[in-house]
């Protein structure tokens, strides 16, 4: 919502200099609703024009009859934005909830805990020193916004589409009061979401791993940046700064602080956003990381920016060099074909299937889903890649023109169709292809576990069922 609200300030500037400081300071005097974050000496000076660090808070605050409703809020999730005039990409770091680490109160003993447990013990002025403390990095600013605030801006902006990677469900029903967490019943396949389906999927992290939650949280905040766009934030310039002001709490208290961001936002308009994993080991309990990954991790926050990935030339489309001949692929099973052939019969156009893909022998069978999309028929396959949350789908709709697919990267002919190819980095996101009054995407796993060659090779395989 910050940055949102920094393009609404520079779009003004292509006016006159009247408007942007008027806009400045209907943001500064939105600020001032909430209160102030006091976070002592933890925040390093931002230099004009140089670049800042931003760490985004979402906490959450139990509501009252909840079992732990007297407990301190928590920070359900930490990440940390990078915005650098001098590098290719403005770049985003989701520090795990669950990761092992030694707290350090202003007053009292330290503790090793999960890094979630420093803003319950010392607010957001001790999830600060910690995360510095962990990673080495100078932090400029701290914006915390709680759960009331996502949903009230997810709705403000019309709701957003996400391509929903597989069903994410939990009933309460029947379970005791201490074994309950938020209920939620979201299906696969491209949608829209808006405020609290949005909140209970960012936030849904009880049948996969904390890492691939991080990623899902930075996917829907790409598809709020991609579909939104300035034009649209300066539309809704209004209702975003008193959405800001009413559910947000920041340092950021002065315009000369919103200028120096503002003026390195002109600078980094044109720059991608990059999603960075943080380099850790999963374990029963915690997530962990060593110095020497926290190092790497670091580095490619401040410095590992790359241009969009590219397909050097087009693979042949016959034989053995093609993408499919040289990628082991698993044929898909009788089970799966059976999905194939039944969600064929109810589809009037022409279903494309991974009849060949990556996965494990322990992967389960494939969920299929018919539905309406935007008032078009639409399918959805979603395919169990064989890790712990880990799963790709294969997306077809007779809407010829979703958000997912605006502005390819690059465009290539494999195997007689011709594909659209959407980078994150260098490594494909999305390979789609159009046949007759549909259109058909390949959808990486939230990680982006499966590598270019894969992807070309399953999109290739993809084959026609009736």
């Amino acid at each position: 919502m910050l940055i949102g609200c920094l393009i609404v300030i520079a779009a003004t500037a292509a006016t006159i200099a009247t408007g942007t400081l008027l806009e400045v300071k209907a943001f500064t005097d939105a600020l001032k609703e909430s209160p102030k974050l006091n976070l002592g000496d933890e925040l390093a000076r931002a230099n004009a024009g140089g670049a800042q660090t931003l760490l985004l808070i979402g906490s959450d605050k139990r509501a009252q009859g909840a079992i732990d409703a007297s407990s301190p809020p928590h920070s359900d999730t930490m990440l940390l934005a990078r915005l650098d005039p001098n590098e290719p990409d403005t770049t985003m770091l989701s520090v795990p909830r669950d990761l092992k680490v030694t707290i350090h109160p202003d007053h009292g003993p330290a503790t090793t805990q999960k890094i979630n447990a420093a803003y319950s013990i010392g607010g957001a002025k001790l999830a600060v020193k910690t995360v510095k403390q962990l990673l080495g990095v100078q932090i400029n600013h701290v914006i915390d916004i709680n759960f009331a605030g996502f949903k009230a801006l997810v709705n403000y902006l019309g709701c957003v589409y996400v391509q929903v990677d597989r069903r994410y469900y939990h009933s309460n029903v029947g379970l005791s009061a201490g074994d309950t967490y938020d209920e939620i019943n979201i299906q696969p396949g491209y949608q829209k979401l808006c405020g609290t389906d949005g909140l209970h999927y960012v936030r849904f992290r009880h049948a996969d791993t904390d890492l691939v939650r991080n990623a899902r949280q930075q996917d829907f905040l790409r598809q709020i940046k991609n579909q939104i766009g300035a034009s649209g934030l300066v539309a809704r310039r209004l209702g975003i700064e008193k959405i800001f002001g009413k559910y947000a709490s920041t340092d950021i208290r002065s315009s000369d602080d919103v200028l120096k961001l503002l003026e390195l936002l002109v600078q980094s308009a044109s720059h991608p956003v990059r999603q960075v994993t943080f380099a850790a080991t999963l374990g029963p309990s915690y997530v962990t990381a060593s110095q020497r990954q926290n190092r790497r991790t670091v580095q490619l926050f401040l410095h590992g920016g790359t241009a969009p990935g590219h397909i050097a030339s087009s693979p042949p489309v016959h034989g053995h060099g093609s993408a499919a001949a040289r990628t082991p692929l698993t044929p898909a099973t009788s089970d799966d074909l059976a999905e194939a052939h039944s969600l064929a019969s109810v589809e009037p156009y022409r279903v494309y299937y991974p009849v060949s893909r990556v996965t494990s022998a322990s992967a389960a069978t494939d969920e299929t889903r018919p539905y309406l999309l935007n008032g078009n028929y639409a399918y959805v396959v979603v395919v169990d890649q064989g890790g712990l949350g880990q799963y790709y789908d294969l997306e077809g709709t007779t809407w010829t023109a979703p958000p997912i697919l605006k502005n390819p990267n690059q465009t290539i002919d494999l195997g007689g169709r011709r594909f659209q190819l959407y980078f994150e980095g260098q490594r494909l996101r999305v390979v789609a292809w159009h046949y007759g009054r549909a259109v058909y995407w390949l959808t990486n796993t939230l990680q982006n576990i499966l590598t270019n060659r894969q992807m070309l090779a399953i999109a290739q395989s993809a084959r026609p069922v009736s």
